[in-house]
């Protein structure tokens, strides 16, 4: 069995039960968009493979904000695939750098494998996966899904960010609609263009039907 047939069964594993959002499923659509922009990157697949399967192995949000768990679940299942330390470190780079964390966070590491990865991560959270997911999460926090008399909030500390529990709707404006602009690839603002156009004929649509007007 290849290292990347052994990744996908140590994830599916590791995400049984995740919340919808942030399950196996959002994994493999990561993986499949990182593929399809690497086709126009000179890239390291592999580790573009792995970095894309391995990112969300602890999201943070679902362990008590702990920003370590991933990496080292992901340092421990490649140490004992004997994987090489190179790539090793590189993957828990890309692990530690790709989340968006308010748009307030500094990167402290850049390679093309992450532009590819990050770019792939923050397609899903475009679209119409992206509005599902949205509402999906906004569901398992018990938020409201609109008020009004509650603004967005678009200079949000990390700490803010992570603590929030603004209604579903703010985090469009908070996230959602500024990510087309950080794109890192041309295949990814491509994609991400597409994507953030179908998410304002919701927000449209949304904001009539709010006002009884359609």
């Amino acid at each position: 069995m290849s290292l990347i047939d052994k990744t996908i069964l140590f994830v599916k594993e590791k995400l049984q039960g995740a919340e919808g959002g942030h399950d196996w499923f959002h994994i493999e659509r990561v993986y499949k968009n990182a593929l399809s922009i690497a086709e126009d990157e000179d890239c390291n697949l592999e580790i573009v493979k792995i970095g894309a399967l391995l990112h969300d192995i602890a999201d943070s949000k679902f362990h008590n904000g702990d920003e370590t768990l991933g990496p080292k679940l992901a340092r421990e299942f490649l140490e004992k695939e004997m994987v090489e330390s190179e790539v090793i470190e590189h993957v828990l780079n890309i692990i530690e750098n790709i989340s968006f964390k308010g748009g307030n966070f500094d990167s402290k590491f850049s390679s093309k494998e992450l532009d590819i990865v990050q770019d792939a991560d923050r397609i899903d959270a475009l679209g119409a996966i992206g509005i599902a997911r949205t509402f999906n999460y906004g569901g398992f926090k018990n938020r409201p899904i609109y008020n009004p008399d509650i603004a967005p909030n678009l200079n949000m500390s990390k700490e803010e960010y992570k603590n929030s529990e603004a209604p579903t709707l703010n985090h469009f404006y908070e996230k959602l609609l500024l990510l087309k602009d950080k794109m890192n690839t041309q295949s990814g603002k491509k994609i991400a263009q597409e994507r953030h156009e179908y998410m304002e004929k919701f927000l449209s649509q949304f904001y009539a039907e709010w006002d009884g007007e359609k």
